[in-house]
């Protein structure tokens, strides 16, 4: 069992956000500004970290430098339990201000089904082309539930 320290000397059982939440804080000072995502895989292990804990959808973006260097992970929209809307002027907006040179596209699936939707799938569709428009490589679009679900491993990119 796991304690957090909530006085000096006084500690208390962790629940498991407090756990979930240091782990991310430690994991993220390892994957800082600066760290290279090599494969799906890795890039798929960060995200997961980062969205597991929430109970409604985020949609999130990796923005990466040429070389593929992590330059910020942002959280764009939240939603519900089912549903997030992303628009494509916003990310592309977003991705400018960041000066990425390519994008990773997250979101989560509450329910844990690992497996992208139609919609998942349009909506890649169209920031892809959004991202074309301003030379923006989106590399993939991970989707995370009990897995993580990669739509460029899977033919969608």
């Amino acid at each position: 069992m796991l304690f957090i320290q909530i006085l000096p000397g006084q500690y208390q059982p962790a629940h498991n956000d407090d756990v979930i939440a240091e782990a991310t804080h430690i994991y993220n000072r390892y994957l800082d500004r600066g760290t290279s995502l090599s494969s799906p895989i890795e890039a798929g292990k960060y995200i997961k970290l980062k969205l597991i804990a929430y109970e409604y959808e985020v949609f999130m973006v990796l923005f990466l430098d040429n070389q593929h260097r992590i330059i910020s992970c942002d959280e764009l929209f939240r939603g519900t339990i089912n549903a997030a809307n992303v628009y494509p002027r916003e990310v592309v907006k977003a991705a400018l201000l960041h000066n990425a040179a390519a994008v990773i596209l997250a979101h989560n699936h509450p329910s844990g089904i690992s497996v992208a939707s139609q919609a998942d799938i349009s909506i890649t569709e169209k920031l892809k082309s959004a991202l074309d428009l301003v030379d923006i490589a989106v590399l993939d679009h991970l989707v995370c539930g009990s897995d993580v679900y990669s739509l460029k491993e899977h033919g969608y990119l």
